[in-house]
């Protein structure tokens, strides 16, 4: 894997701080690529939208990355959104037959720190029979892990007063 910077996507919401992964010379990050490859999509349009609400406003704003709500296991990642009926107080979560998967890593399982990934069409009853997801996926894995070691190995470090990752060595996140 080439490698990748990890920044931040959104770091204004109440419950969660949001990072992303820009694949080097890359101009925009992997989840400003899915919602701007799926919102121009007529017929899913409104998912998009209704993900980005959830991501948004459900995670970053309301609750923030709790088990209920990433409980979609997919091997080092979790797709949103979750699966399942998810009932927290009169809301209730669930997304029967919803056409997208958008992939994140809730960061040593906090509820705070979220990198969100790129994703795609659940076409088929697996994401590995997905043909676009499938890739996605994979890379996502890929990312994840490199995070994770990336973590592990001290690169990087959590600054828990402030919802942030910092690398040890440089201002901008390189792995």
């Amino acid at each position: 894997m080439n490698s990748f910077v990890l920044e931040i996507w959104d770091d204004e919401a109440e419950k969660c701080t949001f990072y992303t992964v820009r694949k080097e010379g890359a101009k925009n990050s992997e989840t400003d690529k899915f919602f701007k490859k799926y919102i121009v999509i007529p017929e899913l349009k409104k998912s998009t939208q209704v993900l980005l609400s959830f991501v948004l406003d459900s995670i970053g704003d309301d609750h923030g990355a709790i088990d209920l709500l990433f409980n979609r296991f997919e091997n080092e990642v979790v797709g949103l959104p979750n699966q399942g009926k998810a009932n927290l107080g009169e809301v209730t979560f669930f997304y029967p037959g919803f056409p997208l998967r958008l992939y994140a890593l809730r960061v040593n399982n906090r509820s705070d720190l979220v990198v969100l990934f790129n994703g795609g069409v659940k076409s088929a009853s697996t994401t590995q029979a997905s043909k676009d997801l499938n890739l996605k996926w994979r890379e996502a894995c890929q990312f994840a892990r490199r995070i994770e070691e990336a973590l592990q190995d001290r690169e990087i470090s959590i600054d828990l007063k402030n919802r942030k990752i910092r690398a040890n060595d440089s201002e901008e996140i390189i792995l």
